[in-house]
Order: structure tokens, then C-alpha cells, then sequence
């Protein structure tokens, strides 16, 4: 039987990093940040907390931004992950190539989908608040059947 592990995500904190998103981190086995992370502090802030992994969004600009790659192939408790900041940058075809959860970013709208037998996580925007949108992370369970995510409201 695989152990189950915790996986935090989270988006768009645009140089924000709020307490009550590390809080709903605290105790993750890892944490993927899909991108517009802002400034090189907040990556040293969430690699205290469990070990990091991390894409650049359209927005991270800089020499460390530059050494961030695009997107990340991950694999976790046997459970393939795809991450990258933009939703239009999810590959139409990763459920084909064996990938069962897609990471994205980008339009601060937090949502949780299965398409085509993939599933698809937005944690939303931890950083500053946009228009109305709320505000959250997601936390990614894996090693039972079938992953399965949710949504934490900051």
C-alpha cells in the first residue's frame, strides 16, 4: 500500500506572500508554485517549509525568474504531474502521454476539473487580491486510487 502524501500548491502570489497561505502549506511532503511568483524571496520562503518546485509566469522577470523553467514534469507516489503557469500552455495531450494531473496558474480563478482523464488544478491566486476573486491555494492528495485535490479559501 502506498503512503498517501500532501502536495501544496499554490499561484500567483505576485511578491505576496500571506501567513495564512503558509499555514495551509504547513506539513506538505512538497510544494509546486505555478508561476507570477514576484520576487526571489518568496521561493526562499516556501523552501523552509518542504521542498520547492517551481515555474516562471509571465510576470517573473529577472536573473532569478531566467533560471526557472517554463514548465516541470513531476512524479510523486506514482502520479505523473505537468505544470506550467498558463492554462493555454497545458498540452492537449497529456493524459496520452500518461500524465494524470495538470498545474496552472495565471487567471487567478481556482479550479478543480477532470478533463479527458486528466485532472486539472488552478490553486488560484495567493497573492494580492484581483477584482473580486478569492483568494486560496489547493492541496494535492496522492497515493490512493486516484488523486484527488482541494481547494483551501485564505
Amino acid at each position: 500500500m502506498q503512503h498517501s502524501l500532501k502536495i501544496a500548491l499554490i499561484a500567483d502570489t505576485h511578491g505576496l506572500l500571506r501567513p495564512a497561505a503558509l499555514a495551509a502549506l504547513a506539513g506538505c511532503t512538497a510544494i509546486i508554485h505555478a508561476g507570477d511568483i514576484g520576487t526571489p524571496q518568496i521561493l526562499d520562503a516556501l523552501r523552509q517549509q518542504a521542498p520547492l518546485h517551481a515555474v516562471r509566469g509571465n510576470n517573473d522577470h529577472g536573473d532569478w525568474a531566467e533560471q526557472l523553467p517554463h514548465s516541470l514534469e513531476l512524479e510523486f507516489a506514482g502520479t505523473r504531474l505537468f505544470v506550467v503557469h498558463e492554462p493555454a500552455h497545458v498540452p492537449t495531450d497529456l493524459a496520452e502521454r500518461g500524465f494524470q494531473v495538470a498545474i496552472c496558474g495565471h487567471s487567478h480563478k481556482p479550479l478543480i476539473e477532470t478533463r479527458n482523464g486528466l485532472l486539472l488544478i488552478n490553486p488560484g491566486s495567493a497573492g494580492p487580491r484581483r477584482f473580486t476573486l478569492p483568494l486560496s491555494v489547493a492541496l494535492l492528495h496522492l497515493g490512493g486510487e486516484t488523486p484527488r485535490a482541494e481547494l483551501i479559501a485564505l
